[in-house]
């Protein structure tokens, strides 16, 4: 009786989450509040819905729609290639002690962007980079000549995939890893041949995790920005680099069209998120 009464009013555990809240609120929550509410709010602080008619302008668009494109090829390369790569570690016959070292890559790479990710590229692919001078001195190979840019959208593709494909090995391996044994020796058994397993039985139990993957990583290229502006700057058109360049106050005289653009951005990247979360809750209900 007497533990009972010393016992706390509250769960003191909950002490914990304490600064994850905290850093939540202060840098998502309340900036995400504010730019929603100034999405909605002429120069006067009054209710309006001309920012979202002056959004539609032909250079709005084309940052729209070429960030679109831009996401979605890097998600489906990146998630071709990292199946690939993450089937060949888990039921490919490679040696085993590959697979620890690529998880460990794939998790430092896949959060390895910015200036550095962009430095990276422009030292070793870009027009004095380590790999076109050793391909023009060698080979006589000339990346230039055959009309590669690394500072423009093709360019920006190769290199937002060295995080993209990482990022797809990390979510898809625990996925290729809860295909049952079982399920394969029974398709066996009843004379399916190896395509035609993963025709019928893996590819459909494995579908929503890969178009949940490719959902997250469509949002992951979405909103990054520091790559793209660190690498190609103002030249390339897309929505994080338009919005960069408002908040620097560079283009736009009106903020709250700003909030517009970047109110666009939440609702596409919420939806890709989303998206992914459902597709991964079905996807676990399938493995188990």
């Amino acid at each position: 009786m007497a533990s009972k009464s010393r016992r706390l009013p509250f769960n003191a555990a909950w002490l914990g989450l304490l600064p994850f809240t905290a850093f939540a609120v202060l840098f998502l929550i309340l900036p995400t509040m504010k730019i929603v509410i100034g999405a909605f709010q002429g120069q006067e602080g009054g209710f309006t819905l001309q920012n979202f008619v002056d959004l539609n302008t032909a250079s709005n668009r084309n940052a729209y729609w070429t960030s679109i494109k831009l996401s979605f090829v890097t998600a489906l390369l990146g998630c071709a290639v990292g199946f690939g790569m993450a089937a060949a570690v888990v039921f490919g016959g490679l040696p085993k002690g590959l697979r620890n070292p690529l998880i460990t890559f794939s998790g430092v790479a896949s959060n390895f962007a910015g200036v550095p990710l962009a430095f990276a590229f422009i030292a070793t692919l870009g027009p004095v980079g380590l790999i076109t001078v050793w391909l023009r001195s060698e080979f006589g190979i000339n990346l230039r000549a055959m009309g590669f840019n690394l500072l423009s959208y093709w360019g920006l593709v190769i290199t937002y995939l060295f995080f993209q494909i990482p990022l797809m090995i990390l979510i898809i391996t625990p996925a290729l890893d809860g295909l049952k044994r079982e399920w394969r020796e029974a398709a066996e058994v009843l004379g399916a041949t190896g395509a035609q397993y993963w025709r019928m039985v893996a590819l459909p139990i494995l579908f929503p995790s890969i178009l949940g993957t490719f959902a997250l990583l469509f949002a992951n290229a979405f909103g990054a920005v520091a790559t793209a502006f660190a690498l190609t700057g103002p030249q390339l058109n897309i929505v994080p680099i338009k919005l960069f360049a408002q908040i620097r106050g560079d283009v736009l005289g009106n903020p709250n069209l700003g909030y517009a653009l970047a109110f666009g951005m939440i609702v596409i990247t919420a939806a890709a998120n989303i998206l992914y979360i459902w597709l991964r809750v079905r996807s676990e209900r399938w493995l188990k």
